[in-house]
């Protein structure tokens, strides 16, 4: 049976109809792929500058990091140095004080009577540390009429003093040196016990035992120092 027209126009509408919508269906499939595609290779993306914005700041962070303790270890060592040039200046001033006394010890060798009078109480020490009754006194070649005269007088001190005899000898072989400022070094007899009492060790020991009030004198208290040395 022979189709109509119309029945030719129905189904070539009907046949137009279904490949729009497959069409319309396809559309909608590559559009649904690509938007797809494109979240995915957005959140690559994202990702990808995620991960290097955070190693750039990490980065940056262990730069800044690495400065800072730059920066302090360089304020460490100038704070290090500011302190050794405080302690060199007081060293300096400690040692200056030091060599004005040694300044006014060797103006009291050049006064006779003053250094004969020190010469009396360094050799009756000496005596007095020892307690043998036999010692040996050793001094500078230039001083042994001095030291002479200071053992004749202190012979009887002494002896009144502990109730005992004392002889004395003033070594005639080994001299001290002739550049220090003076004084005199006591043995007992078989030389092993020594009392030191030239000026530079008497000087020695008294800035020693005075340094803390020396310091404070020059430096005001410490108040972070609990003992004193």
């Amino acid at each position: 049976m022979a189709l109509t027209d119309a029945d030719v126009q129905k189904q070539i509408k009907h046949m137009m109809a279904f490949i729009e919508q497959e069409a319309n269906e396809r559309v909608e499939e590559i559009l649904a792929k690509g938007d797809e595609e494109f979240n995915i290779e957005k959140g690559r993306l994202v990702q990808t500058h995620r991960v290097k914005i955070m190693d750039y700041y990490e980065k940056k962070e262990k730069q800044i990091e690495q400065h800072k303790k730059i920066q302090m270890s360089q304020l460490k060592n100038q704070a290090r140095l500011k302190v050794l040039k405080v302690l060199k200046a007081r060293d300096d001033m400690v040692t200056d004080l030091l060599n004005e006394a040694r300044q006014r010890m060797a103006d009291i060798v050049k006064d006779p009577d003053r250094y004969a009078k020190l010469l009396e109480g360094l050799v009756l020490q000496g005596f007095y540390q020892l307690l043998e009754p036999k010692v040996t006194i050793r001094c500078r070649l230039q001083d042994v009429d001095m030291v002479q005269a200071a053992v004749n007088k202190n012979i009887a001190v002494y002896k009144e003093t502990v109730s005992s005899n004392i002889t004395v000898r003033i070594d005639q072989d080994h001299f001290l040196p002739s550049d220090i400022c003076g004084g005199v070094e006591v043995y007992n007899s078989n030389g092993k016990i020594k009392v030191s009492n030239t000026l530079e060790s008497r000087l020695d020991l008294v800035a020693q035992q005075m340094m803390p009030e020396i310091r404070e004198t020059l430096f005001g208290s410490n108040p972070n120092r609990r003992f004193l040395d």
